[in-house]
């Protein structure tokens, strides 16, 4: 029972994190402290004047600003919290004779490569790679987490294993793909392409003889002083932004697909296709917004916010399906 309870909450913890680090990167503030771990070499953001001059005589070629350091701040303080919580979850697994112990030791040393991913995020000046890593970094610790829960609360699915080895690769090819589109969804957002298209339902022009994907897609984008709102051209920009939009379509289109199915034929699990049909709808909406709003924060946030309930759905179908499988 502690133990439920201790992953309940590192689950809403880690929602935050990922919202929070979202709001943190939207709000154009991940450089918001130049250093790791601490700020303008501070273990909070400078705020006297003594403490100001001295960040500045450090780091003469930054402008201090206090809103952006903070919000950088408490996502590192988030983050550090939750890194408390998952060695308390791995101590408790370790004491529990019954617990898994090797997916809790997994969970840890993932979130310990996250917190390196956090500090190169900074110290390689927020390069469009590393900043896609760290945030599908923080996507697959959350993933593990729910399945670290599952495993510890045992669910008996009534449908037949017929139907669940037949509908269970159909569950994973969905996992997949939905990990690509979001994977696709960092590589735009840490690219500053979110805007390269303002229309509907593609882009606006020509965009076909516009496309070019080998630039668009270089994991390395040669030596800049600074990656903050992107270094890409136009051209390379629309084409990430393009591919998203794309891949939504077809992302979208399968987990209809599966929801269907799993409606029809899973009967233990007709409440997680209806959830997954009211996330993709919702997930749908959000992007559609942020076209023709062009990109408020709040919809932004929760756009990234929508992909991780996504995301945690998947796993839990494709989990009770294999497993019954």
């Amino acid at each position: 029972m502690q133990l439920t309870w201790l992953l309940r909450l590192t689950l809403v913890f880690t929602l935050l994190v990922i919202l929070m680090g979202a709001y943190t990167r939207l709000s154009d503030a991940g450089l918001g402290c130049p250093d790791w771990p601490g700020c303008y070499g501070h273990i909070k953001v400078p705020t006297r004047d003594h403490e100001i001059a001295h960040a500045q005589n450090i780091f003469p070629d930054h402008d201090i600003h206090p809103e952006k350091a903070w919000l950088e701040m408490i996502h590192r303080y988030i983050a550090g919290g939750l890194g408390l919580l998952v060695l308390c979850i791995l101590v408790l697994c370790l004491k529990t004779p019954a617990a898994p112990k090797k997916l809790p030791l997994i969970i840890l040393l993932l979130i310990l490569f996250q917190a390196a991913l956090g500090m190169w995020t900074v110290t390689m000046k927020l390069m469009p790679i590393v900043v896609m890593s760290h945030l599908i970094g923080g996507f697959g610790l959350i993933s593990l987490l729910l399945l670290l829960y599952l495993r510890t609360r045992p669910r008996r699915i009534f449908n037949s294993e017929t139907y669940a080895k037949n509908l269970a690769p159909l569950a994973l090819l969905s996992l997949f793909v939905l990990v690509g589109q979001i994977m696709l969804g960092a590589w735009t957002s840490s690219n500053y392409a979110a805007l390269a298209c303002t229309s509907l339902p593609i882009c606006e022009g020509n965009w076909v003889d516009n496309l070019t994907i080998v630039e668009a897609f270089s994991p390395f984008q040669g030596e800049h002083h600074s990656f903050e709102f992107g270094v890409l051209d136009y051209p390379a920009r629309m084409t990430i932004h393009i591919a998203h939009r794309i891949g939504a379509i077809v992302t979208a289109s399968l987990l209809l697909v599966l929801a269907y199915r799993l409606f029809v034929g899973a009967t233990g699990l007709r409440a997680l296709s209806l959830l997954l049909v009211g996330l993709v709808i919702l997930q749908v909406s959000l992007g559609i917004s942020n076209v023709v709003m062009h990109l408020p924060l709040g919809i932004a946030v929760s756009h990234n916010g929508g992909a991780a309930l996504l995301l945690l759905t998947l796993v839990a179908i494709n989990y009770f399906l294999w497993r019954k499988a």
